[in-house]
């Protein structure tokens, strides 16, 4: 999925992105509004991920967004 896609649907995948990450806030995931960059440094921020874990987490989520 592109992720532009995901930034155009941000609201509707805000509640999937709570479920997988439930210590991002609500204050984290409006910040973040869909961008993948944001997102991955938030994960890195709130979780203590590498920058290459961060990225794997997010691409392994983006996966479920497809099916």
């Amino acid at each position: 999925m592109d992720s532009n896609v995901i930034k155009g649907k941000w609201l509707q995948f805000k509640g999937e992105a709570k479920k997988q990450w439930g210590q991002l806030t609500d204050d984290d995931l409006d910040v973040i509004d869909g961008e993948k960059d944001k997102l991955i440094g938030k994960l890195q921020e709130r979780y203590g991920h590498s920058k290459d874990d961060a990225e794997a987490e997010y691409r392994s989520w983006e996966q479920t967004l497809r099916n």
